[in-house]
């Protein structure tokens, strides 16, 4: 066995041994990033086509936000929200001017900004709609995923996600996605809101079909229902646009963003609202000992610019477009569809075959990293950094990885 193989297996050994077992990874031991690429300890460079769940949309260690996030750690890092910084009144003008909603909420996770969504949903509800006390219902989607927290797995429809966790919490009504007159139909006096995916991601890229937000918008602006968009993995550049909801013009009641919202370099997510939805939270109402702080702040402020300045979100389109067509290219009996928006590519094997994992192992040896999803779907989702030549050396893999498999 070589040194370099030792030195991987040793570390993926220590895992094993004192780490908790809720992933499952490819055993590939990463230890550098720069751009699109990444690098593992035995000195093997990848061309990285999961970007973090698209937390790394500005690409791997972009110099301008270590730049940021090292002169901010020597400045200020953390006071908690019981003082005010210089960082938290200019990101959250910064975030309302680009989401076109009023006012911005802080926390840390993804889960966190959804949790914070769900309380405020309820408040609402009670304090503005009328509902009675503990009766709030919230539509959400089969095949959705928010997040992990109790709450958040009690409405999702992934058995692993849910088996042994309970008891469940109550007060969710789940609908097909996609399905507008299924929204329509869930709806009771009861009903504080809608929230959806514009795009699920972690369901395998699933899009509905042109329309159907803004039929669902409608149906909550008439039902007197807040609409809350989840763009924590859709959003920023992902789809192409900045947002996905964009690509309908369609306007949230509220949303919640994270990942990219940093770059990747610290955990950083927000609520958006208008002022009728946010003026439900008092003083001791929510909060977050680390949500808000300078250090987050000050790196998401760069994070955001970077991805105006440079162009990412039409190179999400445009690199989008060269992936569609070389992968139209592709002929292999395995593949049942391609779904696509902007950089945000999920391969759908047939289920008879399936080998979604078999084929990310493969593409691995070839230096190309993608993730499986749900058995069957390969998920492809570069940093939105990604330049043409890359997409070229991308395509190559895939296509010798299919011809290979079949």
């Amino acid at each position: 066995m070589s040194t370099r193989t030792t030195s991987s297996q040793r570390l993926i050994e220590l895992e094993q041994r004192h780490g908790a077992d809720n992933y499952h990874p490819l055993d590939v031991v990463l230890t550098r990033g720069e751009g699109c690429w990444v690098w593992d300890v035995d000195g093997n460079r990848y061309l990285d086509c999961l970007a973090a769940y698209s937390a790394v949309n500005q690409g791997h260690c972009h110099p301008r936000l270590i730049e940021a996030l090292t002169r901010q750690a020597q400045h200020l890092t953390l006071c908690s929200r019981a003082f005010r910084t210089d960082q938290l009144g200019p990101f959250c003008q910064e975030l309302t001017e680009l989401t076109g909603l009023e006012r911005v909420l802080p926390m840390n996770t993804g889960a966190e900004a959804v949790e914070t969504a769900i309380k405020a949903a309820r408040r609402w509800g009670y304090t503005v709609k009328g509902v009675p006390e503990d009766q709030a219902e919230i539509i959400v989607f089969e095949d959705n995923f928010h997040g992990r927290t109790t709450t958040i797995i009690s409405f999702s429809t992934e058995p692993d996600y849910r088996d042994g966790f309970g008891p469940l919490t109550p007060g969710f009504k789940i609908v097909p996605f996609g399905d507008a007159e299924a929204v329509a139909g869930a709806i009771t006096p009861n009903t504080v809101a809608v929230l959806m995916e514009p795009v699920q991601g972690e369901g395998g890229i699933i899009i509905p079909l042109p329309g159907t937000l803004s039929r669902i918008r409608e149906i909550c602006t008439r039902e007197n229902v807040l609409l809350i968009l989840d763009e924590i993995q859709s959003g920023l550049g992902r789809t192409g646009k900045m947002f996905a909801f964009e690509h309908e013009n369609v306007r949230p009641d509220a949303l919640t963003l994270g990942k990219a919202l940093s770059g990747g370099m610290y955990p950083v997510s927000v609520f958006v609202a208008d002022n009728e939805l946010m003026d439900v939270f008092r003083p001791g109402s929510h909060g977050s000992t680390y949500g808000g702080n300078p250090l987050g702040l000050a790196v998401s402020r760069e994070a955001l610019r970077v991805l105006e300045e440079e162009g990412l979100v039409e190179n999400a389109c445009e690199r989008g477009e060269q992936f569609h067509r070389g992968l139209a290219e592709i002929e292999a009996d395995s593949i049942k569809e391609i779904r696509q928006i902007g950089l945000w590519i999920a391969i759908e094997l047939k289920h008879e075959v399936g080998g979604a994992r078999r084929h990310c192992v493969e593409l691995a040896k070839e230096g190309l990293l993608c993730k499986e999803t749900h058995t069957h779907t390969i998920r492809v989702a570069p940093p939105l950094v990604i330049e043409p030549d890359q997409v070229d050396w991308a395509l190559e893999r895939l296509r010798a990885v299919f011809a290979r498999l079949g």
